[in-house]
């Protein structure tokens, strides 16, 4: 009988820094660059926060869902996708690498050379975090939050353990929906529609039957 490994909530490692040490998003980038091997995030207090890599679910789920946006960003036109390795510099000081993420054509076309090539100093338009088991959900809402205070316009929170998904958008609280056959972009993401049971699928280990 195969042993059934039990999977519980870890927060990430966080690294107090200030006030011994502040980088500014320069000094910050570089320090990512210096670190390649690790999943850094900054919050808005310069605490760094140390992300383990991606299990095979989380992985698969990810691969999923950046291949269904960008599909429909291709057709649609007016923004660009970006994927979990993506850092954006949000105006709070932040520094947040959403698993998916959409921004508006305009807000790229302001970017200079320098700009394009670092961590992008805009908060997207659309953000997705996809929790899996071992992720907690108090960090995964604390990054939602902090998106949405900064400017993202909407956001969706998929809990893969719970089939659930957190709906944010701005000035309102989020809106938790119990295993939703589809997610609909609004005017927002327009002519988007994310199936859902596409993304669970996706995120299940897959057998071969024996004869």
């Amino acid at each position: 009988m195969a042993e059934v490994i039990e999977l519980t909530e870890r927060d990430p490692l966080v690294v107090h820094t200030a006030p011994v040490v502040k980088m500014d998003d320069e000094q910050f980038f570089r320090f990512c660059r210096l670190n390649p091997d690790l999943r850094i995030e900054r919050t808005a207090q310069g605490d760094l926060i140390i992300m383990p890599p991606a299990g095979a679910s989380s992985g698969r789920g990810n691969a999923k869902l950046t291949f269904l946006f960008e599909a429909w960003a291709s057709r649609d036109g007016t923004g660009q996708i970006f994927d979990s390795s993506t850092g954006f510099n949000l105006p709070n000081g932040a520094t947040r690498s959403p698993d998916v993420s959409w921004v508006r054509n305009e807000c790229l076309d302001d970017l200079d050379d320098e700009e394009w090539e670092k961590f992008l100093p805009l908060c997207p338009d659309f953000v997705l975090e996809l929790r899996s088991p071992s992720d907690s959900l108090r960090a995964v809402k604390q990054k939602m939050e902090d998106y949405m205070q900064n400017g993202a316009r909407l956001g969706w929170l998929l809990d893969a353990p719970r089939k659930q998904v957190h709906v944010y958008r701005p000035n309102q609280p989020p809106q938790v929906l119990e295993d939703p056959a589809k997610l609909s972009g609004g005017s927002v993401l327009k002519g988007f529609v994310l199936v859902l049971d596409q993304v669970w699928g996706a995120m299940e280990r897959k057998r071969q039957k024996s004869d």
